[in-house]
């Protein structure tokens, strides 16, 4: 994705087009859809020759995450990934490899839900379904 590309999406979102957020979009949306996490988007930050701290990558997608624009995926131990498919999907997640990767639509059915508390609403479920290979312990 071009810089003006990635310019584009941002203002459609209603976030200012800073500098950060334009190296960042462009180098996220560039691929098509993919799973990354913070540090694995700043090492491409920096491989690009994109001077920016750890920091600004979290705070960016964050932001990001928030306007609509990716979506965030938590999986052990708080770690997140970033997900550039914002439509209703799940997720496997393999440990061993510490990657997730989407599970095929249609493929899992969420009902019976709670419901919430007052002065709440549910906004979406996400479900992450753990993988080890057969016969590798515990």
């Amino acid at each position: 994705m071009s810089p003006a590309g990635a310019c584009a999406i941002l203002k459609q979102a209603g976030l200012r087009p800073t500098r950060q957020r334009i190296a960042l979009g462009t180098l996220l949306f560039g691929e098509g859809h993919r799973h990354l996490t913070a540090d694995d988007l700043h090492l491409e930050a920096i491989d690009e020759g994109i001077s920016l701290s750890l920091a600004t990558v979290y705070n960016t997608l964050s932001q990001f995450d928030e306007a609509g624009l990716i979506r965030r995926v938590s999986v052990s131990g708080g770690k997140a990934y970033y997900d550039t498919d914002t439509g209703d999907h799940h997720h496997f997640y393999i440990e061993a490899e510490d990657r997730i990767i989407d599970i095929e639509p249609g493929r899992i059915s969420v009902g019976g839900l709670p419901a919430p508390p007052a002065g709440y609403e549910i906004t979406k479920v996400d479900v992450v379904v753990r993988l080890r290979r057969i016969g590798t312990g515990p």
